[in-house]
């Protein structure tokens, strides 16, 4: 059936959606950035396609298109299943923590399970009586982390760190956008190389850590992404070592590190045995991320110093 066709007999919104998940599950497309599954996927770029916002799909999805509106849709559709592309490349747009963000292949698609903890306040390590004044975002990436933190904790100054100016630039563009030119600060860094002196109470970072093994037979979407940000040595722990060998230097003494490692939980079970991680927990799906105190980094210095002397 030609594409002339197909669209003529395509009428509403609803329709536009169910053929856009037909053919999304059709080509075997990798769905997780922002979305897990070929309907979310089909109704995002649907909706993004006729300027609507994604939450009025139920109220509008019985709304019949006009032609030029149909071709719109099938147009993000085609290059969807054509390129492989992540969704929110095509459309330059995520959602993180319930904020919207810009985003192209100069970053990665946001989809941290950080955000649960942001949106409670990292409760319990701070409370009402105890918010953090200065907080790092270690890898900020499109600096959604960094901005969520400043939405969260209005009185905190927050730094955006990033090893890629590219990234920055991206970083740039939403602190803009929220308009949080004067409490969150880009700095290019590797690691924490320009930050002497620097101090927070809170560090959160979601650094790359997929292993070598993974990153080799990653789906084609995330070829898409920056490598910089996904792969980190063998194990995945190159960038994570650095930051617990690091860290306590740039924590207050009531200070907390969250970082995340995703799969490579098992990596750093393995390479620090001795070490007491605490491995949080979400309700809303996600794993490997765990928190350190600055005592405990303290305590575990000498560990984490012979560690990173060892792989380098």
């Amino acid at each position: 059936m030609s594409s002339s066709n197909i669209q003529s007999q395509l009428l509403t919104i609803l329709d536009m959606v169910r053929y856009g998940a037909s053919q999304f599950n059709q080509a075997d497309l990798f769905f997780g950035h922002g979305t897990d599954n070929a309907w979310d996927e089909a109704v995002s770029l649907t909706m993004f396609a006729l300027h609507l916002e994604r939450d009025l799909f139920e109220r509008a999805k019985m709304a019949t298109l006009l032609e030029e509106e149909k071709a719109s849709v099938l147009a993000l559709f085609e290059q969807r299943v054509t390129s492989h592309k992540p969704a929110a490349y095509l459309i330059n747009q995520a959602q993180f923590a319930g904020l919207s963000f810009y985003v192209d292949e100069r970053v990665l698609v946001p989809r941290s399970p950080i955000a649960e903890l942001i949106h409670n306040k990292f409760s319990p390590e701070f409370n009402q009586d105890r918010a953090p004044h200065r907080i790092l975002d270690l890898c900020t990436g499109s600096g959604c982390i960094a901005i969520a933190c400043a939405y969260a904790f209005p009185l905190a100054e927050v730094d955006a760190v990033d090893i890629s100016i590219d990234a920055l630039d991206v970083a740039q563009i939403n602190i803009e956008g929220h308009g949080l030119e004067a409490q969150v600060i880009p700095i290019q860094s590797d690691v924490f190389s320009n930050l002497d002196g620097f101090k927070y109470d809170l560090i959160v970072t979601n650094p790359p850590y997929v292993d070598q093994e993974d990153v080799e037979s990653l789906p084609d979407e995330y070829l898409h992404e920056p490598e910089i940000g996904l792969g980190s040595g063998s194990d995945g722990l190159d960038i994570t070592r650095k930051i617990l060998a690091q860290a306590a230097e740039h924590l207050n003494d009531d200070g907390v590190l969250i970082c995340e490692v995703g799969n490579s939980q098992i990596h750093v079970e393995s390479a620090y045995p001795e070490v007491t991680f605490t491995w949080l927990t979400f309700e809303h799906g996600g794993h490997g991320v765990f928190k350190l105190t600055k005592a405990e980094l303290d305590k575990y210095q000498d560990i984490f110093n012979q560690r990173i002397v060892k792989e380098a």
